[in-house]
């Protein structure tokens, strides 16, 4: 048996998100389903976690165990050649015996996009949230300075993230490396994004922040209301679930340098 790692980018817009899905398309499905063709045997794809409908990455992880002996450049391009044009293998090597995508994983970075204009273009809609005027900055970073470190994040956990009554685990405790907010101006469109950086995210929790964010740079929440709401641990309190479109899994880190190194550094508006 062989151990396999991919690194894949995908455009989440037709697909019910990463994990297979008993009547609709799911990215897991169409990999498991062409890697089969391609190896003449099942093959299950582990995903470095699960993003929802609607959600794209620029660097999901996977892995799968083989017995196929094709070289991996030779699976890569097979792969890349079957698959339909919004899925891309960007990366295919041979991994060690122990490796999982997702429970090697030290954490992931996701950033969310959103575009500042009276009127939206066609073409930006799949994958930015426009917003007519810009968010107040200043009120925004202070909220974003709280998130940094471990904390419980109960206050923006979808239902069904976990099991609340389960008594193994780290509940809804999770560690953020790094949450910024940047402005990229100059061109026809004022683009922004938020970028966070953690060990693991509840589910919907990006979005669930965004959502709230989103508020208190409108005014509609102040920075005291929205450090109540982190303490309360109490979804209820926080604002609205950003829509999927903007939401794009940026990396998966392995090595905890690479965390470190990630923290410590500056990420422009186009990339990390």
């Amino acid at each position: 048996m062989r151990t396999l790692k991919l690194t894949l980018a995908f455009d989440g817009t037709n697909y019910a998100g990463w994990q297979r899905q008993k009547g609709q398309v799911a990215i897991q499905q169409v990999l498991e389903e062409k890697l089969a063709v391609i190896t003449q045997e099942a093959v299950t794809v582990e995903g470095a976690g699960r993003t929802d409908a609607g959600v794209h990455a620029l660097g999901m992880v996977a892995s799968l165990r083989t017995t196929s002996t094709i070289p991996a450049i030779g699976l890569l391009k097979g792969l890349n050649s079957m698959l339909p044009r919004d899925i891309r293998v960007l990366e295919l090597t041979e991994a060690a015996d122990d490796f999982h995508a997702r429970y090697s994983a030290v954490a992931k970075a996701y950033e969310y996009r959103l575009i500042y204009a009276e009127v939206g273009l066609p073409t930006e809609r799949l994958y930015n949230l426009r917003l007519a005027r810009p968010l107040d900055r200043q009120v925004v970073d202070r909220c974003l300075e709280m998130l940094v470190g471990r904390h419980d994040f109960s206050s923006f956990e979808a239902a069904g993230s976990r099991d609340p009554q389960a008594d193994q685990g780290r509940g809804a405790v999770r560690r953020i490396f790094r949450a910024d907010y940047r402005l990229a101006e100059g061109e026809e469109l004022t683009r922004a994004k938020f970028v966070f950086i953690g060990d693991g995210f509840l589910r919907h929790m990006v979005r669930n922040l965004v959502g709230t964010l989103i508020m208190v740079g409108r005014g509609k929440r102040t920075v005291g209301e929205f450090a109540a709401i982190m303490a309360a641990r109490d979804r209820s309190q926080a604002g609205p679930t950003a829509p999927a479109h903007g939401l794009f899994l940026r990396q998966v880190y392995y090595d905890p340098a690479q965390v470190d190194q990630a923290g410590q550094g500056s990420f422009s508006a186009n990339g990390c």
